[in-house]
């Protein structure tokens, strides 16, 4: 009779070759995976989650921004269950229920200013999706018909879908699948690291009043950012940033759209990022942790000032998922936000988010390590050939460094993070809201001997004054 072992063995091979045969990844070199094994997840416990090996792993990066309130809250899945009891689906297409409703109602509460009307998706793509198709029709029912190009910055992700691509500013995403939608515009984004043509910080935000003004006022219809950037590695806003923003969106007539996908739901530290920046949106687009990931759900979420058109007469907004608003995922996100509530988290990062940083702070001895930026519980590191030049590292180096060496020894060593290099080379780290200084150190304990082996296998030395 085989072992328990064994049988377990057998299993996890079989699960290993019906991965290889028949599970397409998401942006993934699928390559990759012929001579290694797929990283096969199984369970998850707060911070902590575990392979098919029983090994266990920091998630430092909350699967993909979005775990918020930690692996393995049965509790907030439960809420769904107990709705599917009630009324397991009923679409929002010319209906409501109560779920959509309540939820609706409590992130209107929670939303900055006057955005009160809540526009369910199933994802963050769908959301900026929304978002500009939404900004069109508003320009066209508030009589102006050639308002439909979008302006965002440089190396942003905005999400996959091609109205978003249109919006994403990271190249190699893109030119697999020109030509997207047209009206996508780019400007400099906010890397106070290494500026674009050596902007000073006051001239971030005039470069897109300039791209306006060269596009033609009257065919700019949003203007998508961040409030953290994601891509490039947490580029945060400098002071009087996206004050300067929204004056220049008042001023040329252009909706101004924050991309929360990832920056809302307690990851910056309040409800939404623009909160942590003190400025007030047309448009909130997010997803992710509105439901911690225990469903698929994002939102639009937008101003009374911009829905008033679409309310009136024989409008309407022409636009929807069939599993948007869904009962089950919003039954989930209910119990989420109560959860995110009612046990502090927010305060948690708040309170934490000094000692998150300064453990980062404490690695740029290494002599890789070039820049440590982010806010709240969403930093990067940037990877440099010379700390005092900030010398980077050319495509074939970026490439040995990243996948060659830190992504698979730092998960070897159970640390999950991003190692990205859509910009320049980073490591991204987004540990769950949940998370302290216990998995600070943790973190710590992995990146210090990974970053400072990395500095040797790249010839990187430390100056010595």
């Amino acid at each position: 009779m085989a072992s328990t072992d064994e049988v377990v063995g057998t299993k996890r091979s079989a699960l290993q070759e019906q991965a290889r045969r028949h599970l397409w990844m998401h942006f993934t070199r699928m390559s990759a995976y012929e001579d290694q094994e797929v990283p096969i997840i199984v369970r998850g416990e707060g911070c902590y989650v575990w392979d098919e090996h029983g090994n266990r792993y920091l998630d430092g990066l909350s699967a993909l921004f979005c775990v918020n309130i930690g692996h393995g809250r049965a509790d907030i899945v439960q809420a769904g269950a107990d709705q599917a009891k009630e009324l397991g689906f009923f679409t929002n297409w010319s209906y409501a229920h109560p779920p959509a409703i309540e939820l609706a109602s409590r992130i209107a509460s929670l939303a900055p200013g006057d955005l009160n009307r809540v526009f369910f998706t199933s994802g963050g793509s769908e959301a900026v999706e929304s978002a500009l198709k939404l900004a069109r029709q508003y320009h066209k029912l508030t009589g102006n018909p050639n308002k439909h190009k979008v302006i965002a910055r440089e190396v942003a992700y905005h999400g996959t879908s091609l109205g978003a691509l249109s919006a994403t500013g990271v190249t190699g995403l893109r030119t697999p699948f020109e030509p997207v939608a047209p009206g996508g515009c780019h400007v400099p984004n906010t890397n106070t690291y290494r500026p674009t043509l050596g902007l000073a910080e006051s001239e971030f935000a005039e470069t897109i009043a300039e791209r306006i003004e060269f596009e033609g006022p009257e065919t700019v219809a949003a203007v998508i950012l961040e409030p953290v950037q994601n891509a490039g590695g947490c580029f945060t806003p400098p002071d009087g940033y996206f004050a300067r923003v929204r004056e220049i969106c008042d001023e040329y007539n252009v909706l101004l759209i924050s991309d929360e996908v990832i920056c809302s739901w307690g990851r910056l530290g309040e409800w939404f990022g623009a909160e942590r920046y003190g400025y007030q949106p047309d448009v909130i687009t997010t997803a992710k942790g509105l439901t911690s990931a225990y469903a698929p759900m994002g939102a639009m979420i937008a101003s009374d000032r911009v829905a008033e058109p679409f309310m009136e007469g024989l409008n309407s907004f022409t636009h929807g998922f069939t599993f948007a608003g869904h009962p089950v995922c919003s039954a989930i996100a209910l119990a989420n936000i109560d959860a995110l509530e009612g046990e502090h988290v927010l305060d948690n990062v708040r309170s934490n988010e000094p000692a998150f940083r300064a453990m980062l702070d404490s690695l740029r001895d290494i002599p890789i390590v070039g820049d440590v930026r982010g806010a709240g519980y969403f930093h990067a590191i940037e990877l440099v050939r010379d700390q005092e030049t900030k010398e980077s590292f050319d495509d074939d180096e970026s490439e040995t460094l990243l996948r060659g060496f830190l992504s698979g020894e730092l998960y070897r060593r159970g640390l999950i993070c991003r190692a990205d290099d859509r910009g320049d080379p980073v490591i991204q780290l987004s540990p769950p809201l949940i998370a302290g200084p216990e998995q600070f150190e943790e973190i710590e304990a992995v990146l210090r001997p990974v970053l400072t082996e990395a500095s040797e296998r790249m010839r990187v030395h430390a100056h010595h004054s």
